[in-house]
This record gives structure tokens, sequence and C-alpha cells, in this order.
């Protein structure tokens, strides 16, 4: 099976490693453009691309990977398959049309729930017990696919969308490779999904990421988990930024939201509903530390 390979950020890593275990021949990769990224906004390569380079496969990076001339690159390498996972591009007719056999993605939820850019985010901020991996045929609409086979994942209270990326990532991974040869010969038969059950898990946006305290603490708790590491939960505290890292929900009264205070020797600030400790926070111009040591340089907090 000749296989070419659609995908950019470290999500898609396991599920590279995976294809390049099996007996088939991942002819290509293709990997969004370089992007700046940090202080200096130097063109960075995305994670798949560098993993693809370091074990001499071809890399192709379009600007729009379904225009006619990338069209006719991939349709030179004769694939039989195209496995998605994490690209990061709309895929348009033309390509679909360009393996024999389909396109595979690998997405990471329960579909049909949280179909769109950021499912992990979504499952998190729902307060779902659940979530999970869909290897799904692609089609036109959006993570609208037939379903080839899913595999759950349990989402823990410490869960933050990284470490449960992580999880979701290794098992899309071990799925895929489990029944990809299957669904090629036939053997597996997809199922359709079922639209009156379909919600959407639109991409989260940086103005998100500022906490609400006229909201319940249980609901920042989950913000504070779903925006880790991006775009990363904040406050402002005396007119700078505050980043929380880790935090958790307490069912206590509490004064006016948006108010400091202690619970337990932690800072912790009120909510509409209950407190939200703060477990571990990074100040303007420092680095990440535990509240408690936060405490010992925030003579005022509690106090204003």
């Amino acid at each position: 099976m000749r296989i070419v390979f659609l995908g950019s950020p470290a999500f898609a890593l396991p599920t590279l490693e995976a294809l390049l275990a099996t007996r088939h021949e991942v002819v290509a990769v293709v990997s969004q453009p370089d992007r700046p990224a940090g202080r200096g906004h130097r063109p960075t390569p995305p994670p798949i691309k560098v993993a693809a380079q370091a074990r001499g496969l071809p890399v192709l990076q379009p600007a729009d990977v379904s225009d006619s001339e990338s069209v006719e690159r991939l349709l030179a390498l004769a694939p039989d398959v195209i496995v998605v996972c994490a690209y990061g591009q709309i895929l348009r007719q033309r390509l679909l049309d360009v393996p024999k056999r389909g396109l595979l993605n690998v997405h990471a939820s329960l579909l049909p729930r949280f179909r769109g850019a950021a499912p992990v985010a979504a499952a998190i901020l729902a307060g779902e017990a659940v979530t999970g991996v869909t290897i799904m045929e692609v089609v036109r609409a959006l993570d609208a696919g037939p379903i080839v086979a899913q595999v759950e994942e349990p989402i823990t209270p410490f869960d933050t969308t990284g470490s449960l990326e992580a999880r979701l990532a290794r098992a899309g991974a071990r799925l895929l490779a489990y029944v990809l040869d299957d669904w090629y010969t036939g053997r597996v038969q997809p199922r359709l999904q079922d639209d009156s059950l379909v919600t959407y898990a639109p991409q989260i946006r940086r103005e998100e990421a500022r906490l609400d305290w006229s909201l319940p603490a249980v609901d920042l708790w989950r913000r504070v988990r779903a925006f880790n590491p991006w775009p990363g939960a904040y406050t402002l505290w005396q007119g700078q930024r505050l980043k929380i890292h880790h935090a958790h929900a307490v069912a206590a009264p509490s004064p006016e939201p948006g108010q400091t205070c202690l619970h337990a020797g932690l800072p912790a600030i009120a909510t509409s509903q209950g407190l939200l400790v703060l477990d571990e926070v990074q100040p303007a111009g420092k680095k990440s530390m535990t509240g408690k040591i936060f405490l010992q340089g925030a003579r005022k907090w509690g106090s204003e």
C-alpha cells in the first residue's frame, strides 16, 4: 500500500510513526508551511516536517494542498491511501479524488461529538468524563465522514488539553495501525454518523484566555485545563497578567466575584459560585511557581 501522510503538529507524530512501522510505504509527507514563531519570529518548521526529514521522507509544504499544482504532484505519487491527522487545511474534492482507495482521518473525539478544530479542549470545557479517537473516511463536509473505528479515553480531573492530547495521539495511532488493512480490503464496513448527535468544537480564540469571574468556579476550572498549554488562562492582578496553569474549584462561600482571598493557605479568587484556588501560577516576567510560593511575594493578596 502506497500512503501519503498529511499532518503538521506534534499530535500527528505517533500516527506517522505507526504508519512507518507497518509493511506499507509512506511515499510522501505533506505538512503546513513553516510559520514564524518565538520571540525572533523566525520561520519554524512543523514537528511533522522535522520528523519526516529525519527519516529521509519526501516533504511537501503547499500553501493550499488542494490547488491544481499540489494535486498533480500527489497524483504522480499514485497513492492508494491518504492518511490525515491534524493537518490544518480544508480538503477540496479534487484532492479527495487522488488516492485509489480513499482518505482516512484520525480525529480526537468520539464523532459525531465535537466536530471541528479543537475537539480536545471542547470535551474538557463541556465537562465530559470520556472522550476518544475516531478513524473516519474523509468527505467534503467537516468531520462528517463514515466512522471506521473508535476507541474511548477517560478524562481525569487533572487532565489538561496538553496531557489529554498526548494520550489521544497515541491511542489514535494504535487504532489506525490496527484497522488500516481491514478497512483497505473491505473487511471493516464504515457506519454513517448520526447527524442528530452532532456537536461542534470551533477553534479556541486567544481572547477567551482571560477568565471571567462572573462564571461559576467549576466552569473556570475547566477553562484553565482546556486552555493549557494554549492560549493559557490568565487574570489581571495589580495591572499585570497573572497566568494560571493549574487550579481547582471549591464549593465555598465567597466574596464578590473577582475578589482575591485565601483558602487552605493557597491564593483563591471568588467567582459567582465558589472559589477558584490557584495551585500553579506565573506572574508577569517570572517563572511558573506554586500558589504557596506566589503568596510569599504577594503580600496584598486577599487584602484588596
